[in-house]
């Protein structure tokens, strides 16, 4: 992840045992799972179950629902940010595409926890910079390659991808084709099909 710094009050909270990062984990995973399949009104003691540890040890952990959220965003931003150093072996414009699809998979599944959290709070601030921190080398890169339009920023291709994802498609294949009239729009010269 591009500079840990950046959110490491936050992570310093995560357990140092073995044991307690492991369930620290399993309600993290739980929580996600849950939240993707029932909103942010998932229930604590499913959280709990799924991850298969008691009620106490999920309020251990996370006192309240708000940082049960948090550790759920935070843990999908540093997946996200890490995933740009995954993608540095590539070409720069399959690089920046792949990353991109990711957060779109981010973007749609993380919608509702976003919206949980104040877009002003700290922890959303520190996120979004994790986020630019990762995407915005790479979209240098396919600059200087020649391949993306030189006047787009990495904030208006955010933008561009956020909009996509926040509308409700009639069809499963048609975000994805959405999707690629966009990055098509970004490609310089313009890509002739």
């Amino acid at each position: 992840m591009a500079g840990t710094g950046e959110l490491g009050e936050y992570l310093a909270r995560r357990p140092k045992r073995a044991d307690a990062q492991r369930n620290y984990d399993a309600l993290v995973t739980a929580a996600r799972e849950a939240f993707a399949e029932a909103g942010v009104n998932a229930s604590l003691e499913e959280i709990a179950r799924r991850a298969g540890v008691g009620i106490g040890t999920l309020y251990r952990n996370f006192p309240s629902r708000r940082e049960l959220f948090e550790a759920v965003y935070v843990d999908e931003v540093q997946a996200l940010s890490r995933s740009a150093a995954d993608l540095a072996h590539l070409p720069p414009w399959d690089a920046l595409v792949a990353w991109l699809n990711r957060f779109v998979a981010y973007a749609a599944t993380k919608r509702a926890l976003a919206e949980e959290l104040a877009h002003d709070s700290e922890v959303f601030r520190r996120c979004r910079a994790e986020i630019y921190a990762a995407g915005q080398p790479m979209m240098r890169r396919v600059q200087e390659a020649g391949v993306v339009r030189p006047d787009a920023t990495f904030d208006d291709v955010l933008r561009l991808i956020s909009g996509i994802v926040a509308f409700q498609f009639p069809e499963p294949g048609q975000r994805d084709r959405v999707l690629a009239i966009a990055l098509d729009g970004l490609r310089y010269p313009p890509a002739l099909a």
